[in-house]
This record gives C-alpha cells, sequence and structure tokens, in this order.
C-alpha cells in the first residue's frame, strides 16, 4: 500500500502522513484499553528508551520509503528486513538474550538468501525492463540505513516497553517519529505539494498507516511478552507476504533466484524460533 501512495509524491512527505495517522490510531487504541492515565507512572528511563527507539523508527521510515521510491518492492524490501541478523547480534550483545547453534545457523541463512534476491544479473534487470530511476544505486544504501534504524528500534523498544502498558508505549514512541519525520519535509521544502496529493495517494497512504500502526501494537505486544530474539525473526516474516502482494498487486516479477533466496530467508527466519 505505500508503494502505491508513493507514486505520485514525495518520500519524504508521505512518510510525514503516514505517521499522523499512526498517532491518531496509537493513541486511539490507548483510550481504548483505558491506559491514558499510566503515562503520570512512566519513569524517565523508560520515556528516554521509547523516544530514542521512535527516532530511530523514524530513521528508517525516512530511508525505506526514499529506498522504495528508488527501486523495486522486490528489492528493497529483502534489505530491509535483513535488519533481523542486526537485531539478533544486537539482543545478544546489549540484552544478553542467549544465541545457539541454531540461532547462529538461521542468521546464516538469512544472509545468504538475501544475497541471492538482491544479486540479479545485468539480463534479469533488463528483461524485467528497470527503468534508469530504479537501477540507480542509491536505493541500496537508503536500503541499508533503513535496515540498521530498524535493528536499533527492536532494540531500544526492547528495553523502554518493559515497564510500560504496551500500547501506551507504542503512543509514546509515535510522538517522537512525527516531528522528524515533518522536520525532513520542511528541510526538503516539500510541505507545499500536501495539497498536490491525489485521492488515490492519500487512500493508500491513509490504510498503509492503520495497517503500520496494527503492526506496531502487536509488536510491542509481543515484545513485551518475548525475547527480542524470537519476536523480530518472526515479525520480519512479513517479507513473504510483502513479495506475494508485489506480484499480486504491482505486477512485480521474480527471477527463480530470487525466489530460491526467499525461501532460504524465511527457513533461517523460523529456525531459531522453532528449534
Amino acid at each position: 500500500m505505500a508503494k502505491i501512495g508513493l507514486a505520485t509524491i514525495d518520500s519524504h512527505l508521505a512518510t510525514a502522513i503516514r505517521t499522523m495517522i499512526v498517532l491518531v490510531f496509537a493513541w486511539l487504541m490507548v483510550f481504548i484499553v483505558g491506559s491514558q492515565n499510566d503515562i503520570w507512572y512512566v519513569e524517565s528511563s523508560t520515556w528516554i528508551f521509547l523516544i530514542l527507539s521512535g527516532l530511530a523508527t523514524g530513521g528508517s521510515w525516512l530511508c525505506y520509503f526514499r529506498a522504495l521510491q528508488l527501486g523495486n518492492v522486490n528489492r528493497v524490501v529483502p534489505i530491509d528486513k535483513s535488519s533481523t541478523i542486526l537485531t539478533m547480534i544486537m539482543a545478544f550483545i546489549f540484552l544478553r538474550e542467549p544465541m545457539d547453534f541454531f540461532t547462529v545457523l538461521g542468521m546464516i541463512f538469512i544472509g545468504i538468501g538475501t544475497w541471492l534476491m538482491l544479486k540479479l544479473s545485468k539480463n534479469t534487470e533488463n528483461e524485467k525492463g528497470i527503468n534508469e530511476k530504479e537501477s540507480n544505486q542509491s536505493w541500496l544504501f537508503f536500503a541499508i540505513m533503513a535496515a540498521v534504524f530498524a535493528g536499533l528500534t527492536a532494540i531500544l523498544g526492547r528495553v523502554g516497553i518493559i515497564y510500560v502498558e504496551a500500547n501506551l508505549g507504542t503512543a509514546i514512541r509515535t510522538l517522537a517519529v512525527v516531528p522528524m519525520s515533518w522536520i525532513m519535509v520542511f528541510i526538503t521544502k516539500g510541505q507545499s505539494k500536501i495539497v498536490k496529493v491525489d485521492i488515490k495517494s492519500w487512500i493508500f497512504l491513509i490504510l498503509s498507516g492503520v495497517a503500520t500502526g496494527a503492526s506496531w501494537l502487536l509488536f510491542y505486544n509481543a515484545l513485551q511478552l518475548g525475547n527480542a530474539m524470537h519476536v523480530v525473526p518472526i515479525d520480519k516474516l512479513s517479507i513473504v507476504f510483502t513479495m506475494v502482494f508485489a506480484g499480486l498487486f504491482l505486477s512485480e516479477k521474480f527471477s527463480k533466484r530470487s525466489l530460491i533466496g526467499l525461501v532460504l530467508l524465511t527457513f533461517g527466519t523460523l529456525l531459531p524460533v522453532f528449534l
């Protein structure tokens, strides 16, 4: 939905619009579950980690949607989802979560799968008809940075969400994302373009924002209940659905090599969770 919504709009402005939708959705859930009064009991250290997690999310979004604007979904998403490896390493180092043989093996499969999905030959690219804008390698830089920030988001969020109701914690994080995303809009002088956003873009950006809000609420509830080492890999399985949707609704094609990579990536993701 984000890719469709980005078709005729600047990526920074699209990110800011989606963030506002997520903010409304997140705080709506806070009032639905009745946890709004708990905000007065949130410790300062929790505020710090939640805000830092929100800022990391903002950085990840800005880089991710810029990458989506420059490249195909089936090339950008695998790199973004490879943040699983980085998150698992950071969970081991900073959160002292256990890392066994199957976890390391899973990380290797994830890495190989990601490489296979990205290592397209020149002939394959020509056959797919990738235009000059999409073949511009600048998308790779933004996709990698999106993965780095996503890894930091999960680790900081895991620390911050422990001592606060999960819905409230998600809403607090979103407060940090909103100003960061709009600052980027004003820096790039994209605020005047909001009047030029067409109805189709508005609809898909709003739907994407609601989907993101729902995903966040479920993700941070899961983080509160389980280890980041297990929660994050399962969350990253969204890549399977994303690739399927990209094929069905965006008519993006997959080479045999990229499909093999997807299978290996999925296997590597599931391995440390169930073994």
